[in-house]
């Protein structure tokens, strides 16, 4: 496997070759909707209770029964599930469970039992037979037996498809569970799990989401889980973006929340003026780099202007 296909594997940008729509640089994250970003961290006892009126709030004004989390054992998913079932309660939500492989076996069973615990109904679908047959009636030319960035871009396609499955038919809103830091770096599969109705917590950094984890009392073992988008064995949200999400949420509140350039970022963070944090400028200009290229992953589709004569 070449290092660009390792690097890749959750998203299909981080394979950027997907951009074919949006406006270059535009955001469906505005700063206006996610606050005052200058603050170094959101209080997480102020977070909760911002989530837990938003989901009330949107779940209400669509007239929903409650919301359908895709849950993978890891941490953005618990706390965002565990956000959902304060606001609405155990019975509104609803968890789907959808190992594809080995891999992802044992975080399958570490969401069950956070399910159980959390009191929602869920379910558990293997999704290795589905996929299996999926790629046996794609076209050859697109072969994904050793094609891990198509593969890992399928799967969570047709984990989201599942999810929007059940939203439909039990009159749900599919809630969404990737963080600020994942959706700025495009670290998400486009129409994957990157499609919800609701981001619960799209307007946090993964640090704060850490910091959230503990306000709700999430188990430790989820808090100290790899990041990992559990495709590959030994695969971690490190080695794909090329720091650990300390440094990058540094990074990104510089560079896209200050509008810092890459020099002054990595100047600041060896002065120690951001916290102890090990980053080079190619590394900051890389991660900078990733955010305006996954710029189309932020925005809706584009269409001509105007309506003509």
């Amino acid at each position: 496997m070449d290092g660009r296909a390792a690097r890749s594997v959750r998203s299909d940008a981080r394979d950027t070759t997907e951009a074919t729509g949006g406006t270059p640089g535009g955001e469906s994250i505005p700063d206006e909707a996610t606050g005052d970003r200058d603050r170094s961290l959101r209080d997480p006892g102020d977070e909760r209770e911002r989530v837990r009126s938003f989901l009330e709030s949107r779940v209400g004004a669509a007239d929903a029964e409650g919301v359908v989390v895709n849950m993978s054992g890891g941490l953005d998913s618990t706390v965002t599930a565990a956000l959902a079932v304060e606001a609405l309660g155990a019975d509104r939500v609803y968890g789907l469970i959808l190992p594809c492989n080995k891999v992802g076996a044992h975080h399958a069973r570490d969401a069950e039992a956070l399910a159980d615990a959390l009191g929602i109904e869920h379910d558990t679908v293997h999704l290795h037979s589905l996929f299996a047959q999926f790629g046996a009636v794609a076209p050859d030319r697109f072969d994904l037996h050793d094609e891990p960035v198509l593969s890992g871009n399928a799967v969570a396609r047709l984990r989201m498809t599942l999810a929007y499955l059940a939203a439909n038919a039990t009159d749900r809103l599919v809630c969404g569970t990737a963080n600020r830091s994942e959706l700025l770096l495009g670290y998400f599969t486009k129409h994957g799990d990157g499609g919800a109705d609701v981001h619960p917590i799209g307007h946090l950094y993964k640090t704060e989401v850490r910091a959230l984890a503990s306000e709700l009392d999430v188990p430790e073992f989820v808090v100290e889980k790899p990041p990992t988008a559990g495709f590959l064995p030994g695969q971690r949200d490190t080695d794909d973006l090329g720091a650990p999400y300390d440094a990058i949420d540094r990074v990104l509140r510089l560079g896209v929340d200050r509008g810092l350039g890459a020099a002054a970022i990595a100047e600041r963070l060896s002065d120690g003026e951001e916290g102890d944090v090990d980053v080079d400028e190619e590394t900051v200009a890389d991660l900078l780099a990733r955010h305006r290229a996954t710029a189309h992953k932020r925005t809706t589709p584009t269409v001509p202007t105007g309506r003509g004569p």
